[in-house]
């Protein structure tokens, strides 16, 4: 793992989606076997120069979720290797018996990607808004759950496991992501990586709330507190190696996501503390709630997944120590 951290937390000058666009592209020149499905969001997913290269291998389903997930496992069980995208709730909520059933328990090799994560859906609102995708798909048997942070990590992840069998689900950012790894960061598979080293107190994070992250830890120094930062991408299995050496080391604990804190990435995180180190926690996330319509800046304050809360909860985790 050789790890190179952005100096500057500043946007992307890339969408999150161009990227996946152009990862996908890059593996369909080198493969005939790649094949790109979605459910009528090819133009909302920024999608359509893949179409229009690789006709052979794209499958525009319609507005029919579920099909999609079948038509991609049949493509499977006939040695293609399809990713498949729609927004997070319908990859999900929608369609998750044919994950089940076609998908996991038939042993396929599917690549599942959920667009517009948690607040991220904005003004899409509640309806369009997963706080309950990660936690849906970590209750399937044998699938991997990632949610990859900056474009940086979202080509490395496309790349592994479009040669990595079996299920995937990868939640990603559709437009706009700050940028916390510079190129040329080398990634270890299943191991999740320190941002940033400190004694008293560790904030495991993913996706959005890695950079909110981040900040909280300069905040915190400032008032003498000494953070560790550890960004947790792989959700199932989740590095429980990691999580045992932060509650040794730390002795307390904060996770930050953009999902419900229930089934999400604090219970994962809690599943590993209480079996092997029980140590004071606390959970930034959607404390189970229904999403809204809003801008980000809003919906950050809203939901409380910002920086001044992770600092809040920080605060609060070593008043238990």
């Amino acid at each position: 793992m050789d790890i190179k951290i952005s100096k500057e937390l500043a946007n992307e000058k890339q969408a999150m989606r161009d990227a996946f666009c152009e990862v996908m592209m890059e593996l369909a020149e080198k493969d005939r076997n790649i094949v790109l499905l979605d459910a009528d969001l090819m133009g909302a997913m920024g999608t359509k120069p893949f179409a229009k290269k690789f006709p052979e291998q794209t499958v525009d389903c319609g507005i029919q979720e579920a099909n999609m997930i079948g038509v991609a496992c049949g493509l499977a069980a006939a040695g293609k290797i399809p990713f498949a995208h729609t927004f997070g709730p319908f990859a999900t909520r929608r369609a998750c018996d044919q994950v089940f059933m076609s998908g996991a328990y038939a042993k396929n090799n599917v690549k599942i990607i959920g667009s517009d994560p948690g607040i991220t859906a904005q003004l899409n609102g509640g309806t369009h808004m997963p706080f309950e995708d990660m936690g849906i798909m970590r209750g399937i048997p044998e699938m991997t759950v990632l949610e990859p942070t900056d474009i940086n990590m979202l080509k490395w992840i496309i790349r592994e496991i479009a040669y990595r069998y079996g299920m995937f689900y990868v939640r990603l950012v559709r437009k706009e992501c700050v940028k916390v790894y510079e190129d040329g960061t080398k990634f270890e598979w299943g191991k999740a990586v320190t941002l940033r080293d400190g004694k008293d107190v560790t904030i495991i994070s993913s996706g959005y709330c890695v950079s909110e992250s981040l900040k909280a830890a300069d905040m915190l120094e400032k008032d003498g507190i000494s953070a560790r930062v550890v960004n947790m991408y792989c959700w199932k299995p989740v590095d429980e190696e990691i999580i045992k050496k932060a509650a040794a080391e730390t002795g307390a604990i904060v996770t930050a996501e953009n999902h419900n804190v229930i089934n999400g990435l604090g219970s994962a995180v809690a599943e590993v503390l209480v079996k092997n180190k029980p140590v004071p926690m606390e959970m930034i996330g959607s404390q189970d709630e229904f999403g809204e319509v809003g801008k980000l800046p809003y919906l950050s304050e809203r939901f409380k997944m910002n920086a001044p809360y992770i600092v809040e909860a920080a605060k609060k985790v070593l008043e238990r120590k």
